[in-house]
């Protein structure tokens, strides 16, 4: 293929699941559906949070950002998916495609970054809780959700202008629904073994590194409940970790899954069938997770629910 120079290029075709044109409204219901419900049930936890003042706690304040990064995450792909679905379009501008895929992960890696934080919150909260409270004050939680920011914002940043400097091709067709980081390196007709190598790297040391972090924290916070001599004592440090290792089991398990399987398969249309698990679904999920795992957030939403309907009685 014949190599053109980038500031040539004008738009990208995303093939996405199917050319079926019966499909395509089945398809556009079932991820308007998804996207409702990860919009509005991230934002009911966000909200919840914000009303009720015994939420105003560390471990509810990282819970809001990730809700909060969860709404942005699936923001970056399905609408224009939707769009291009109704239009019956399957174009993106090469300027939407670097803007989509330098937001996509972003908030991919922000996602990990606050599981990692969340983490080591629970790990303070099992392992030291009398200093729980001088530990993570105001200042030490917002500091880590910047820090968190800051780490994603220059991930994506780079990976977004080593793209940049790659001559691609003319065949511009991305067999996803979205413009996936390595499905765009791989539309270069010009040498991509430092990207790959980034890639490799940054995925080995930012997600090996939270994941690590992670399962280091969880190590001591079974050793701690281990120690523990009461079994409601046991079951009380374990039901505060439930929700948050549901949630991360969930991420890494369909991030990991995705890799496996387009890594056996070489498909692009089974990787992309796959990517939905983590993009779309864990999003969807998370709100689920958290309201039927966690008591304190139940007990919010009914105090909150329950109060709206009594003034509406009283009106």
């Amino acid at each position: 293929m014949e190599p053109e120079n980038d500031t040539q290029i004008s738009e990208f075709r995303l093939l996405g699941f199917s050319e079926e044109p019966r499909l395509q409204p089945f398809l556009f219901g079932v991820f308007f559906s998804m996207y409702l419900i990860t919009v509005f049930g991230n934002l009911i936890i966000i909200l919840v949070i914000i009303e009720c003042s015994h939420l105003h706690t560390p471990m509810y304040f990282f819970l809001s950002n990730l809700s909060f990064v969860d709404i942005c995450f699936a923001s970056t792909t399905v609408p224009k998916m939707l769009v291009n679905i109704q239009a019956q379009s399957k174009v993106i501008t090469y300027a939407g495609c670097i803007t989509q895929m330098y937001f996509f992960i972003h908030f991919v890696g922000l996602d990990s970054f606050l599981l990692t934080v969340m983490a080591y919150d629970r790990f303070v909260a099992v392992c030291h809780p009398l200093h729980y409270t001088v530990i993570m004050n105001p200042q030490l939680c917002g500091l880590l959700v910047l820090v968190s920011w800051i780490m994603s914002v220059l991930h994506s940043l780079l990976h977004s202008l080593m793209v940049l400097r790659l001559s691609l091709c003319r065949e511009l067709e991305i067999p996803h629904f979205f413009c996936e980081l390595n499905q765009v390196i791989h539309l270069a007709c010009s040498d991509t073994f430092l990207n790959d190598m980034v890639m490799y790297l940054a995925a080995v040391l930012l997600g090996g590194g939270c994941l690590t972090g992670i399962l280091y924290s969880y190590s001591k916070i079974v050793s701690s409940i281990r120690a523990i001599s009461s079994a409601q004592g046991k079951y009380k440090a374990f039901s505060t970790c439930a929700s948050h290792l549901s949630v991360v089991s969930l991420f890494y398990c369909t991030s990991l899954g995705v890799y496996l399987s387009s890594a056996a398969t070489h498909n692009s249309h089974s990787s992309a069938t796959a990517s939905v698990m983590y993009t779309v679904v864990t999003p969807m999920l998370n709100p689920f997770i958290y309201s039927l795992r966690n008591k304190d957030i139940k007990r919010a939403l009914k105090n909150s629910l329950g109060g709206k309907l009594e003034k509406g009685q009283l009106s």
